[in-house]
């Protein structure tokens, strides 16, 4: 590459995260909202143990998709997760490509944030009836709780833009809130609930399972957030990899204790018809609304935390594809004073805000597409996994993975199996057309953004120089042109 590199200008994120803020982001980026909302529905879905077992899949799926993280995030440290590894395995295309998939799941479910807790703060503080706004699918929107949805993303949007110590503050005093009111609803629910209310234990057999299957990945959306921030840690790289595959166990066991809750909290047509379900078992099961609120208290620590890595997620992604030149150049700007990526938290923000309009009841569309665009991603990241084993096996791993290139091919075989549950020929059958007008939508301004930037002057760059762009010059590859 020589002395053409010396006058590039990369911008580069500081090193503030230590380790009580990784493990409260490692957690929090996995547990968010949902469960709040969903888990009674898993009960009814699969049954008790139906939607135990397809959580325990989900692990095993997560943990060998996990594997290709923990290995790759140490061996190229570096924002930007899956884009990192796509990139150096197959090119611009592939990482623009598998960038985007994984940029649509983070912004997603950063969007589904924001309706979930106006939803949780009117649960807390009873707004006045102002009437509706208007109505999407039957839900009606009302100015109280889309102002406090919006002040709710504000606030998301300012703490991130303050850099990514001070989110690391709010994201642990959340995380401690979270763990607090769960394991008070895991005790409640399994001790004074009752083993009928949890029958029957299988519902469906395997097409109630793979329902519940299906909202998985979108559960366990985080753990890939962890790579995105290796660049701002502060820890032996080793560490990365072991984090990656902690947080997937962890919130795992979380979800599956927060179905034991519900299952035995309250009867099956108690849960069914619950406004928010898991609040509602509390207060049934325990007998004071006072629990339900506590539990409240933990999903806006949830909200909090999840929002904060998705926002994270997305933004690392954006920030270094401009970076790179692959997206316009003021995406790849830092704040001068807090080193945050300050346009691409615009954009995610606006976005966010953008969603709240559509009301609570695209909590369901957003989950479902955002978990499309994950395990698309997952795959790529699987592929480009097994192809650096052949292509550069001579990169130091901090991390290995057991099994060698074979955990490869089972990365690659578990993220294909995640796809084709979203796809029309799945015993669900696959997304709905809401899902699917989202996933269009992503993928026609992706191809706008791609097309106009390379045919840019911007992107007239040579590989080497966008080498040292992506990669740094400790990590870039010294024989391109």
């Amino acid at each position: 590459m020589g002395n053409e590199n010396n006058n590039l200008e990369r911008a580069s994120l500081a090193k503030t995260l230590g380790r009580g803020d990784i493990w409260a982001f490692a957690f929090g980026s996995i547990v968010g909202w949902g469960w709040i909302m969903l888990a009674g529905g898993w009960v009814t879905s699969a049954g008790t143990v139906g939607a135990i077992i397809a959580f325990a899949i989900a692990i095993v799926f997560c943990c060998i998709i996990g594997m290709a993280f923990a290995e790759l995030s140490p061996m190229l440290p570096q924002a930007g997760g899956v884009l990192i590894y796509a990139y150096r395995a197959g090119g611009y295309k592939f990482g623009w490509f598998a960038a985007w998939a994984m940029c649509f799941a983070y912004v997603a479910v950063a969007a589904w944030e924001g309706p979930a807790f106006g939803t949780a703060v009117e649960y807390l503080i009873p707004m006045p009836d102002t009437g509706a706004l208007y109505s999407i699918q039957g839900y009606d929107v009302e100015l109280p709780w889309l102002l406090i949805s919006i002040a709710g993303t504000l606030f998301t949007v300012i703490c991130n833009w303050r850099g990514m110590k001070t989110m690391a503050v709010f994201n642990t005093i959340a995380c401690i809130a979270l763990v607090a009111g769960g394991l008070i609803y895991f005790g409640g629910g399994v001790t004074l609930g009752e083993i009928a209310n949890a029958m029957p234990a299988i519902k469906d057999g395997w097409s109630g399972i793979i329902v519940v299957l299906m909202a998985a990945p979108a559960m366990f959306v985080g753990f890939d957030v962890i790579p995105q921030s290796v660049e701002e840690m502060k820890i032996p790289l080793k560490q990365v990899g072991k984090m990656v595959i902690f947080a997937i166990i962890l919130g795992g066991i979380w979800y599956m204790m927060m179905i034991l809750g519900s299952a035995f909290g309250a009867p099956a047509e108690f849960r069914d018809n619950a406004a928010i379900p898991v609040a509602d078992i509390a207060t049934y099961c325990m007998g004071s609304k006072v629990f339900g609120s506590i539990v409240i208290i933990a999903g806006i620590g949830g909200i909090l935390t999840s929002w904060n890595a998705m926002y994270v997620g997305a933004t690392r992604i954006i920030f270094s594809m401009a970076r790179a030149k692959m997206l316009p150049p003021v995406f790849g700007k830092l704040h001068p004073k807090y080193k945050s990526p300050t346009a691409a938290l615009t954009l995610v923000g606006v976005l966010g805000i953008a969603a709240v309009f559509l009301g609570s009841n695209a909590l369901g569309w957003f989950v479902d597409a955002s978990s499309f665009g994950t395990v698309v991603a997952y795959l790529c990241a699987a592929v480009a996994f097994f192809v650096l084993k052949f292509k550069e096996p001579e990169l130091e791993r901090p991390f290995r993975a057991p099994l060698g290139k074979f955990m490869g091919v089972l990365a690659i075989l578990a993220g294909i199996a995640f796809v084709c549950m979203y796809l029309p020929f799945s015993p669900s059958g696959g997304l709905g057309y809401m899902e699917w007008i989202m996933v269009a939508i992503w993928t026609v301004i992706g191809i706008i953004l791609a097309v106009a930037v390379r045919f840019s002057d911007y992107s007239k760059i040579s590989a080497a120089e966008r080498e040292v762009l992506i990669y740094g010059e400790t990590y870039a590859r010294k024989d391109l042109k």
